[in-house]
Parts: structure tokens; sequence; C-alpha cells
């Protein structure tokens, strides 16, 4: 047959793309989670923390977890890894710098690129919110939301949880209901307007009947962030707030996000940094968290947190257990072993 003889393929119906549905292990915002799911999260975490590590290997064993970073991350890029290699997966990071996203490739194009080369968990951080969504709309696969814009980052918000629960409720895991929390009062400090930290926590802890107290300049904590939900309220004086709480999580100044918003430093610290003298004076007992980074000197001073109220170093380490049962919870679900298959194109 000549070239001028063969005839276009028509485009049928069953030739269209097939719709890709969401993979129900994904954790894209804590509002995925059930009350049950949060428990049945943390027991797992324990659990896992005190398995013997070559048992806890084989839980993973040569899965294929895929880090996919938009962003600069310490802390959750590495518990991350860790988690996964602690389970026996094998990793690989692919950063904005040393990609073809570089060169321009889309959201899209790179999941569905890992998604080819066999990643079956891809773990997402993104300057764009609602960049988790996409990902897990085109891929079928597995995403875990390491932070997207100022939208969530839902396993910070699950370690923060740990670290309290441990601090009052000791090591064990507690029983996770609406009243775990009912007559703690948390306040959280800071640039709340572009923490997604603090919109993760915003919708979890009050559900499990904490008190949440918001705290910081107007430009950083518009009067809208009360209307988040129950159980959540603004107190601009820091210092008020703090003789109200068990709990204090401080916020770093996000200057990446402030687009010329200029803040007077030495007002803010003289009303919202968290020093020997506030702390003693006003919450001698609170638990004092960070999700990190931490600009010491600004939102908090070195004293305080490297101090005994510290719980810093504790999330830090809270978060590698988190992870890992994360990893567990979207790799060993009934719908995992079959989501490569459901994510193809026909």
């Amino acid at each position: 047959m000549s070239k001028s003889q063969v005839k276009p393929r028509k485009i049928s119906a069953t030739s269209t793309p097939q719709v890709i549905s969401r993979h129900p292990a994904s954790l894209l915002s804590v509002n995925d989670l059930s009350l049950d799911d949060v428990g049945s999260i943390l027991r797992t975490a324990s659990t896992l923390e005190s398995e013997d590590a070559l048992k806890r290997m084989k839980h993973l064993f040569k899965r294929r977890v895929s880090l996919l970073f938009y962003e600069s991350s310490t802390r959750t890029r590495t518990s991350f890894e860790l988690a996964a290699k602690q389970l026996g997966a094998d990793t690989v990071l692919v950063s904005a710098l040393s990609s073809s996203i570089e060169k321009g490739e889309s959201l899209k194009d790179t999941g569905i690129t890992l998604r080819a080369l066999g990643a079956e968990c891809i773990i997402l951080r993104h300057p764009a919110s609602g960049a988790p969504y996409l990902l897990s709309q085109v891929t079928g696969l597995p995403i875990l939301n390491a932070g997207d814009g100022m939208h969530e980052h839902p396993s910070q918000a699950l370690l923060d949880l740990r670290t309290i629960l441990t601090h009052l409720h000791g090591p064990k895991a507690a029983p996770v209901s609406e009243t775990t929390l009912k007559g703690v009062t948390i306040t959280i400090c800071g640039d709340i307007f572009h923490s997604r930290v603090a919109r993760s926590n915003m919708l979890l802890l009050p559900r499990l009947g904490a008190r949440v107290l918001l705290s910081g300049p107007q430009p950083l904590l518009p009067e809208t962030a009360a209307s988040a939900g129950p159980g959540i309220e603004i107190e601009r004086d820091f210092d008020k707030a703090l003789q109200q709480s068990q709990v204090v999580m401080m916020l770093r100044i996000q200057a990446e996000r402030l687009a010329g918003l200029n803040l007077d430093l030495d007002e803010y610290k003289l009303r919202y940094q968290a020093n020997t003298t506030r702390m003693a004076a006003q919450a001698g007992d609170a638990l004092v968290l960070h999700p990190g980074p931490i600009i010491r000197g600004l939102e908090i001073t070195s004293e305080v947190a490297d101090g005994p109220q510290s719980a810093i170093a504790e999330q830090v380490r809270n978060g590698v257990a988190i992870r890992m049962a994360l990893l567990v919870r979207a790799l060993t679900s009934k719908s995992s072993s079959n989501a490569a298959s459901k994510g193809k194109r026909k």
C-alpha cells in the first residue's frame, strides 16, 4: 500500500485515555484521614520503631519509592528516605536542579516517567498548592504529600501529634478519639499565613479536642484564619496565649514567600519571640515545638530551642517513625498491588 493509500486511524471512544482514579492510600491532606486512620498510623509507627531492624526491612523489601522534590528540604526529605530504607525499599531522589525539570518538563510528564520507570510510590514536595492532587490523578500511584505550596504538610502534623501525645500520655500510643486532646491548649505562633505546617495542624488537632490559639502580627495572621474550623481562636497577645498553653509551636518567618512585605524584625522579636525570660514568666512548663528550619535569634532563641522544654529534636526523630508508617500504609494496602496496572493507559 502506498503512502497516499494509508488511511488515518479513527479514534474511537475506547481508545481515549483511561481515567485514572486517585489511589486510596495516598496522603494529600490530613482531611484524607479518619480518626481511626490517625490512630492506626500512630500504632504502626510505634510497632515499626521498636521492631528488629532485619525484620523491619522485610516490610517493603526491594519496593521502589521515588522522592520528587521541587523545593529544598533537610528534615522531610531525609526522614522519608531513611524511613523507606529502614523498611527495605529502594529509593531514588529526583530534584528540580538535577533532572529534566530544569529543562521545563511538566509535573505530569515527570510523574508519568517515574511510573514508567517502575516507581510504586511518589513522595512529592512542590511549591504549588494542589500539585500532589494532579500527580495522583495522572499516575494512579500512592502519593505522599511532603509539602505543597501554602496548602498542607500532613506528615508533619502527624509527627507533631505523636510528639504531643508522647509527652502527655507517655511512649505507648494513646487511643485517638474526639476527646484525646480535650482540655489541651496549643498555641501556634509566627508566620501562620504562609505555613502549610500550621494549616495541617489547624485541621488535625481540633478534631482530637484541642483548643488551638493562633498568635502573630496582622500581616502574618489575617483575621480569616479563625474561620478555618471549630476550636481555633486568634490571640494577638503572645504572652496571654502562653499563659493558657500546654504546648507552643513556633514558626519561622518565611522570607521566601513574603513578596516584598516589610516587617519590623525588632518589633517582631519584642512581641513574639520565644525567649527564656518570656517562657519562664508565662509558660514555664509548656512543651516547645518547631517544625524547622529554625532561625535562631528571631522567632526563638537558642536557649529555648535547646532547653529542657524543647521537643524539637524529638519531632525530627518521630518523623522517621511516622513516615515509615505512611509508606507501609501506601504500599501494602489492598489496592497497592494492582495500582500500576490501573494506572496504565489503554
